[in-house]
């Protein structure tokens, strides 16, 4: 079932256009591969800085993002969301917060290579991504082969990837997709516990009141640095 689209959506995006660094729309699916190229942005004269990349893809209404911009103000944070009715939202909160260090992608994730340099990301966040249960739509899982030859271009040298989902099968299928695609799986853990530094989403706070474990693990390519400097 369709999601409604929300009230004066356009206009509500229009209003947001600080904050959001592009809007894909069919027209991408006509571009040349030149057109396409023209789309990449130099994220330091976004941020006007230097600092290092958080990519979170899949960010939903925003909540991650803004408060990890909010708490480390000497990181700039990209939040990627294909829906541009849930993406909408995530902008105007980012904007009543005054968060300075976060922008957002309304684009999908598979095209993120055009719009992003090659190792420009210290972190790729996914944050309780659609497991897509069903096995003849385990390509469209954001830890499968071709998603993670795109995250593998995006690292920088020293980067790393997280992972947060409520489900398990899910969790061990992307550990075992990670480690076929040459990543090195670590800090692997089948109970996250809720600690002061862990930020709760709209999402993981429903699965901990319903009682449910929340997995999480990270991921590096072996010859990168073991010093990650992102935020945690």
């Amino acid at each position: 079932m369709r999601m409604r689209l929300k009230k004066h959506l356009n206009e509500r995006i229009d209003n947001c256009a600080e904050l959001l660094l592009a809007r894909e729309g069919d027209f991408f699916y006509r571009l040349s591969e030149e057109e396409k190229k023209a789309l990449r942005i130099d994220i330091c004269s976004v941020f006007g800085n230097n600092n290092p990349i958080v990519l979170e893809i899949g960010c939903g209404k925003g909540s991650w993002a803004i408060q990890m911009a909010q708490q480390h103000p000497n990181i700039d944070f990209i939040a990627v969301e294909k829906l541009s009715n849930v993406i909408v939202v995530a902008c105007e909160q980012a904007m009543n917060a005054g968060v300075k260090n976060l922008r957002f992608l309304n684009v999908r994730a598979e095209n993120l290579g055009w719009y992003l340099p090659e190792k420009s990301a210290s972190q790729i966040a996914l944050n309780f991504s659609c497991p897509f249960p069903k096995k003849t739509y385990a390509n469209r899982r954001l830890t499968s082969g071709s998603y993670l030859a795109l995250y593998r271009r995006l690292l920088a040298d020293d980067g790393y990837l997280t992972q947060k989902t409520d489900n398990k099968s899910f969790f061990e299928w992307s550990a075992e997709s990670l480690a076929q695609n040459g990543f090195e799986v670590y800090d692997v853990c089948y109970d996250l516990p809720n600690t002061s530094d862990n930020i709760v989403t709209e999402y993981e706070a429903k699965f901990r009141n319903e009682g449910l474990p929340i997995y999480a693990l990270k991921a590096r390519l072996p010859a990168r640095s073991e010093n990650c400097t992102a935020a945690k």
